[in-house]
């Protein structure tokens, strides 16, 4: 019996493309699924320290659904990194003015925050509308 573990190399690693449309679907479902995409959990040859994720494209990310009161109560926070200079924002005003970044910060969060986690996020790429530019690689739709 082998008791070995296989741990898949960089050179074995096959990307797909993946487009997930977000028009009426809550912010935290779309966000676990393109990060567990991003991660390359849903492939049995996930390894924990290594990105073998797919590239993601999310569609209608200023058709995502906010459940609850979380347009008005929910807080965005950015600081400058001076005294005084913390901006908030609340999720309506920028879902009004960069759904985009909304949806990015909500993906950022569910991955791992290193080096690694950078690495996935530059494989997500985020739309407000229906269109997108990256017909050529022929993505396929990820129904969940």
């Amino acid at each position: 019996m082998n008791n070995t573990t296989y741990s898949i190399k960089k050179s074995e690693i096959k990307r797909n493309w993946y487009i997930i449309d977000a028009a009426d679907k809550p912010l935290g479902r779309v966000a676990t699924e393109a990060a567990k995409l991003l991660r390359g959990k849903h492939k049995p040859t996930y390894t924990p320290n290594l990105d073998n994720g797919d590239n993601v494209i999310i569609l209608n990310a200023s058709k995502v659904v906010l459940t609850g009161k979380k347009l008005d109560q929910k807080v965005y926070r950015s600081h400058s990194g001076y005294i005084g200079g913390m901006k908030e924002t609340t999720a309506r005003d920028l879902l009004r003015k960069s759904p985009e970044q909304m949806m990015m910060r909500a993906v950022k969060g569910m991955l791992p925050h290193n080096s690694l986690g950078r690495q996935m996020l530059k494989k997500l790429r985020v739309y407000a509308g229906a269109e997108h530019e990256n017909a050529a690689q022929k993505p396929q739709v990820w129904n969940f």
